[in-house]
């Protein structure tokens, strides 16, 4: 990798960043009620891991 990233590639590789974490734990409730207990991870739409799955940026 270069010594420095242009911005634009860090910005695109921040907003990836933030599509691969959980859901707001405010979203559960939301969805599925009061009494049901879910992990937020389990609608987050996109999920990806560095070592798993690569991106084009």
């Amino acid at each position: 990798m270069a010594r420095y990233i242009h911005i634009s590639r860090k910005k695109r590789l921040a907003k990836l960043a933030r599509r691969t974490k959980w859901a707001p734990f405010w979203t559960v409730p939301r969805i599925y009620g009061k009494g049901r207990r879910v992990h937020p991870g389990r609608h987050t739409m996109i999920k990806r891991h560095w070592r798993r799955t690569k991106t084009k940026a």
